[in-house]
């Protein structure tokens, strides 16, 4: 049975996942807060996402720099000129949108690239009005999103919020560099926030003011875009891609990263693209048929960018949506950096000695974004087993197991439950609960995703087994005390 987003974000505030900022006055638009539950989750995400991506070479590093950044970073990345979108507003009720995702809900046709102008005019083609009075839109202008900080006593300086995370490895790249001995490929790793002043955030998580990014920037040799050591590993891998000559019949074809190689895209790039849609099939258990990249033309892209992905995963009512994407960003931001900070960016490649500006791939995820699809793709609700299911593989889910005694008074089953949660709570994400009904629990337990529950019983007492509730089938079953760890840790 499929959910509204409305539903979800009910369940989620409900049960402590996700829930509105500043709520007990009023909210603030943009700005949501996790709880116990939605923290878990999202650090499972972080923590999967680091160990990945961080494993593809032994010269990939995580960092951690400043959300305020100098004035001149974003003068040097383009962001003070042109990290704009467009704005249009009611003519009678004042409310502002976004223009493009307007129009784009009207007509079912992206417009993403397209200028003012062109947009005013779409809206007056196909008479789109106000969602909120119905009243007449005025011309579309441009909007920029970023937040500026006035720093020190009486503001005299002047900074930005980070608009994303990426600029940070750029301005630390030439430091690392050195300090990594020189090596290319090198990657740079942030987990972060970033912040954006939407012009209507909205669906939850989806669209955000603050939010946080992972991302991996690879500075490589551009001579060697066309090879990487590894890509016979996934030269047969079938992937799910929608490129520009696939959208007049609206189709995912699954083409292998050979045959992406073959028209003309570059090997480094295609690697990172298959192991993207490995995290998420595998990793991420999401559905083949829910999951595809999708190719941006020239319009839709930045100009800087000679590849572009989108990673898109489909969701209740929303459809398919932006994940992250994979980018190729040539030199124009280590070049941005050295022109305005006059800082050289150019290195020598100790392989080949060739001196150049490294390349830059970038593989971009939003965090909170994933987080909403993974709690979209494994919410269950009610109608089949009377309670919601929260199922979410293991590896994401706040608590793999829970422990339960059948009854809360007797204190030699109390006893014994307490000694088998002593055992599993160091080893496991686990919790103990002893209030309400059995049944009542397991209900609780499968709402927040809890795979297993163990429940100790009388026979506990003499047979020294206790009963194990499968989350996903509700199976029941007996396992020794003295064998649960491993078959816990065997089937996690």
């Amino acid at each position: 049975m499929t959910h509204t987003s409305q539903e979800l974000a009910t369940f989620c505030k409900k049960k402590g996942f996700i829930y509105r900022s500043s709520e007990i006055y009023g909210g603030l638009a943009g700005f949501y807060d996790y709880g116990h539950l939605g923290t878990s989750l999202k650090h499972n995400f972080q923590d999967l996402w680091r160990g990945y991506f961080l494993s593809l070479h032994d010269n990939f590093h995580e960092i951690e720099a400043s959300e305020i950044m100098h004035e001149k970073v974003f003068k040097a990345s383009g962001h003070l000129d042109n990290f704009v979108d467009p704005i249009t507003k009611c003519s009678e009720c004042q409310v502002n949108y976004r223009a493009d995702h307007l129009i784009e809900g009207a007509i079912n046709k992206r417009v993403e690239g397209l200028i003012p102008e062109q947009l005013t005019n779409l809206i007056e083609e196909n008479e789109i009005k106000c969602p909120n009075c119905k009243s007449d839109l005025m011309p579309v202008e441009v909007m920029n999103m970023m937040f500026p900080v006035q720093l020190g006593v009486g503001g005299t300086h002047k900074g930005y919020l980070r608009p994303e995370t990426a600029q940070s490895p750029f301005v630390n790249f030439k430091l690392q560099f050195e300090l990594l001995r020189k090596k290319i490929p090198m990657g740079l790793a942030m987990i972060g926030r970033a912040y954006r002043n939407e012009i209507s955030p909205r669906n939850l998580t989806l669209r955000q003011r603050a939010f946080t990014q992972a991302e991996l920037q690879i500075f490589f040799n551009p001579s060697k875009v066309n090879e990487h050591p590894d890509f016979e590993k996934v030269k047969d891998y079938p992937l799910r891609v929608m490129l520009q000559e696939d959208r007049e019949a609206n189709m995912v074809v699954e083409r292998t990263a050979q045959e992406l190689v073959d028209r003309g895209l570059p090997k480094f790039y295609v690697f990172h693209l298959a192991y993207i849609q490995k995290l998420y099939l595998t990793e991420l258990s999401v559905p083949k048929e829910k999951f595809r990249l999708y190719e941006l033309d020239d319009k839709e892209k930045a100009f800087y960018n000679k590849n572009h992905f989108d990673i898109e995963i489909d969701l209740n009512s929303h459809g398919f949506t932006e994940m992250g994407g994979l980018h190729y960003r040539t030199d124009h931001d280590l070049k941005g950096h050295q022109e305005v900070s006059k800082e050289k960016m150019d290195v020598v490649d100790e392989t080949t000695g060739e001196k150049f500006i490294p390349h830059v791939l970038e593989l971009s995820f939003g965090v909170d974004r994933n987080v909403y699809a993974l709690l979209d793709l494994n919410y269950h609700k009610g109608e089949q087993r009377g309670n919601d299911v929260l199922a979410l593989p293991s590896v994401f889910t706040p608590f793999y197991c829970a422990v339960f005694p059948l009854v809360k008074n007797k204190d030699p089953v109390v006893s014994k439950a307490r000694d088998v949660y002593n055992q599993i709570h160091g080893r496991f994400s686990c919790f103990y609960d002893q209030s309400s009904s059995v049944g009542k629990r397991y209900a609780r337990a499968d709402e927040i995703g809890t795979k297993y529950c163990i429940t100790i019983d009388f026979e506990t007492l003499e047979d020294e087994c206790v009963t194990v509730r499968d989350r996903d089938t509700t199976e029941q079953q007996r396992i020794k005390i003295v064998d649960l760890l491993d078959y816990l840790q065997k089937n996690q």
